[in-house]
């Protein structure tokens, strides 16, 4: 098992905002990792304390074969001076033996980790 981090940020405390950026993170995560549905055994949700429209993992839930995936949202802890609108996420999967996870920090989550942000 390993586990695959990645972050994004969206335009604003929207439902739509929300749903696109999950929607664009998830699918770059899957993606660059190239995952099947049945490899995915979690994924944790946080997000910034200025969003609250919606819940990243009830969107994550529409993804054809993830009915199984044990998902989970939260709020990140909120800290002077951090990222706003931002989602990120921690995904626990089962990668081939000699597969290096692939991380993605999109949009201005970019900061958040530049040593690997691409």
């Amino acid at each position: 098992m390993q586990a695959i981090r990645g972050a994004t940020t969206c335009q604003n405390n929207s439902s739509e905002a929300i749903e696109k950026a999950v929607q664009e993170l998830i699918s770059e995560l899957v993606k660059r990792n190239m995952l099947e549905p049945e490899q995915i055994i979690s994924v944790i949700f946080s997000v910034t304390n200025d969003l609250n429209a919606c819940f990243p993992a009830a969107i994550a839930r529409k993804h054809k074969g993830w009915e199984k995936v044990a998902l989970l949202d939260c709020q990140q802890m909120s800290v002077k001076g951090d990222l706003t609108n931002c989602i990120r996420i921690l995904a626990h999967v089962e990668l081939a033996e000699n597969q290096d996870p692939q991380h993605a920090y999109l949009g201005r989550a970019t900061m958040l980790r530049p040593d690997i942000a691409n």
